[in-house]
């Protein structure tokens, strides 16, 4: 069979989604994945939140309830909803915010992308060192004429944040206009965040420089449990854009990419809004209007179903409780996978410092394994990980968390 088709060569497998499928193909009793960035149960399985279960319910009680398209936008409420979860009820309220529902976090960066290369026009876009693997596709097809450079942000040797790195090439290689690509809570794939100190240090390059943000919000609450306090570097990003009257002051503008993914459990639905902050001298109307031209051309119209669980959950305050308390269930048990984990490492005597594993937040653990530990605990102990030692802790539970453990404890010390 030719390798080949109209001359275009044939791309890798995507390298997660190729792993998912080594791991279904697995026959082992023992197999475990820690892969996937998606919840799963204390009995590994995937998880329908109890708040959209009754919301579901409900749509499916209400006869007005239909599946006629959505404008091109999205739902006006879901929108509302969308930017007052991220932004805060106050913020929430600027003439000087354009939002569009998305097709999740994905569809919401490619969005921003597009408009971006178009209308802004950087020369570059500085991404995380690491990132999630979708933000360099993304920009890639999305806007292929932006240069992309890395900056530092984990250091490997220290297991935290290249602060002063990343600080010092923003400022020696960033110009006006560039876009920095920053994750809002609950780094993927390294777990590690800025203090507030420094989202507020990293605010003033951005405004030295004239940069234009883009968040990367698809952890809001399930990063903590705590809502607002994973929206806190937006709003203050926001802030510093909005409040000041003198247009020397103002960070340019920022974009966030919104995501209901992880904090829903709607991860198939792909339920998402971009949103664009910008100075009071733009046209809100017109980019809102350029954006839905290019939802128009890519898409039409965004799903129904999913918008639709949310606003019902949000706006109904019984199921909003219950979602805060669904997003406490999911990040609780996260974090006991945490301590479970690193706990039974130091039992086993497992050569090196394993405080990072709790310190790190939201589903994703950067372990500090080697390509080759990945690769011995996938080949003689059926254990699943990413080739950068990144684990998906959702995979963990009590009934294999000692099993790993003492895998991975005993492939430290072979190695």
């Amino acid at each position: 069979m030719s390798a080949q088709y109209l001359d275009v060569p044939v791309l890798p497998a995507d390298a997660a989604f190729g792993l998912l499928a080594e791991f279904d193909a697995d026959q082992h009793p023992k197999k475990v994945s820690l892969i996937a960035g998606a919840y799963r149960d204390e009995t590994g399985l995937p998880w329908i939140l109890p708040s959209v279960k009754q919301a579901k319910e409900h749509i499916a009680a209400d006869p007005r309830s239909h599946h006629e398209y959505l404008g091109i936008a999205g739902s006006p409420v879901f929108l509302d909803i969308a930017r007052s979860l991220v932004f805060g009820p106050e913020l929430a309220e600027s003439r000087n915010i354009a939002s569009i529902q998305a097709v999740s976090g994905t569809g919401a960066n490619h969005l921003a992308a597009s408009f971006l290369a178009k209308h802004l026009k950087p020369q570059n876009v500085f991404i995380p060192d690491p990132t999630w693997v979708n933000h360099k596709t993304v920009w890639a097809v999305a806007a292929p004429e932006v240069i992309q450079k890395e900056y530092p942000y984990y250091d490997p040797n220290t297991r935290s944040v290249k602060f002063a790195d990343m600080v010092s090439m923003l400022e020696a290689d960033a110009q006006p206009n560039d876009m920095v690509i920053l994750q809002a809570c609950a780094h993927n794939p390294t777990g590690l965040d800025l203090t507030r100190d420094q989202w507020k240090q990293l605010a003033d390059v951005v405004l030295k420089k004239k940069l234009f943000v883009l968040f990367d919000s698809a952890y809001q609450g399930f990063a903590t449990g705590n809502v607002e306090g994973d929206a806190w570097s937006v709003r203050y990003f926001t802030e510093r854009l909005l409040s000041s009257p003198d247009p020397g002051q103002r960070i340019p503008g920022l974009c966030v990419a919104q995501s209901f993914s992880k904090n829903f459990g709607l991860y198939g639905e792909r339920v998402g809004a971009l949103h664009l902050v910008a100075p009071s001298d733009v046209s809100i109307q017109g980019a809102r209007s350029q954006l839905s031209l290019i939802a128009r051309a890519e898409y039409s119209n965004p799903p129904r179903f999913g918008a639709q669980i949310v606003q019902t959950v949000l706006t109904d305050p019984l199921l909003r409780q219950q979602w805060q308390q669904d997003l406490s269930t999911m990040s609780s048990r996260i974090m006991s996978m945490r301590k479970r984990l690193r706990t039974r490492l130091e039992e086993f005597a497992t050569p090196g410092d394993w405080s990072h594993i709790e310190s790190q937040v939201g589903m994703f653990c950067y372990t500090g394994l080697s390509k080759e530990h990945v690769n011995r605990l996938k080949g003689e102990y059926h254990i699943y990980l990413m080739p950068s030692g990144r684990a998906s802790l959702c995979g963990l539970n009590e009934g294999n968390a000692d099993y790993v453990a003492r895998c991975i404890s005993k492939v430290v010390k072979e190695i």
